[in-house]
């Protein structure tokens, strides 16, 4: 997968991202998975997270998972909404991030998982990341399926006709059949105690990981950063 810069520096403007992630016609699908301790460190009141703290509450008084563990049961599928609330919450400046970071760290000590001392958002830590916090990503429609009027700017992004046919015969004929997708960082503990400081600017500019046909890709992640009134830069790490 290659990493792609939304230019998004500050906490305002890289929820604006997440939020544009999912909202626009090219997506077809979304998988985003938040761990329990993401939602049990919220405190009550956030309308959007009500059934997922109430999950939290239940699976960590159930017992029959340990919390401290790598099983599935400890991970909820989650929509945009929430996902975008849940970095919200950790994230903005404020009392809710406060209590948030404290109780997350609570959670940790409590179940002897340590918080990890690499920085944030250092992808070389990820094989090691454990609890992983939040997985999101979003799969983008296949090139056979884009329509002509709806879909008109991507298929113009390739130049001509031709290059645009080109590649829609090579994602029919791969093997394995190409998907187009994007996904957030990996977010473990250390991305949400300090992902972002107390005024708001992030511990590193956010990046999506990409993979896919570069050119419809790279159209739709300047789409994204318009929709979060970012600028269109072309900057990859």
């Amino acid at each position: 997968m290659k990493a792609i810069s939304v230019a998004a520096t500050r906490v305002d403007e890289a929820l604006r991202v997440v939020r544009a992630l999912g909202s626009h016609r090219y997506v077809v699908g979304r998988l985003h998975l938040c761990h329990v301790f993401a939602f049990a460190a919220l405190p009550d009141g956030i309308a959007e997270l009500e059934n997922a703290c109430a999950w939290a509450r239940t699976t960590l008084s159930g017992g029959r998972v340990d919390p401290a563990s790598r099983d599935e049961g400890l991970w909820r599928r989650s929509t945009d909404a929430e996902l975008a609330a849940v970095l919200a919450a950790f994230w903005t400046p404020g009392e809710t991030a406060r209590a948030a970071r404290r109780a997350l760290e609570g959670l940790l000590l409590r179940h002897a998982l340590p918080v990890p001392s690499h920085p944030p958002f250092d992808e070389s830590a990820e094989d090691e990341m454990h609890p992983l916090m939040i997985d999101a990503g979003w799969e983008l429609l296949p090139l056979t399926e884009l329509d002509p009027q709806r879909h008109r700017g991507a298929m113009d992004a390739f130049g001509d006709a031709l290059a645009f046919e080109s590649a829609r015969f090579e994602e029919e004929t791969a093997i394995p059949v190409t998907t187009h997708l994007y996904e957030l960082p990996a977010l473990g503990p250390v991305e949400l105690l300090r992902g972002a400081d107390d005024e708001g600017t992030l511990a590193a500019p956010l990046v999506v990981w990409a993979d896919g046909d570069e050119t419809y890709l790279d159209y739709v992640v300047r789409g994204v950063r318009r929709a979060a009134r970012l600028p269109e830069r072309d900057e990859e790490t």
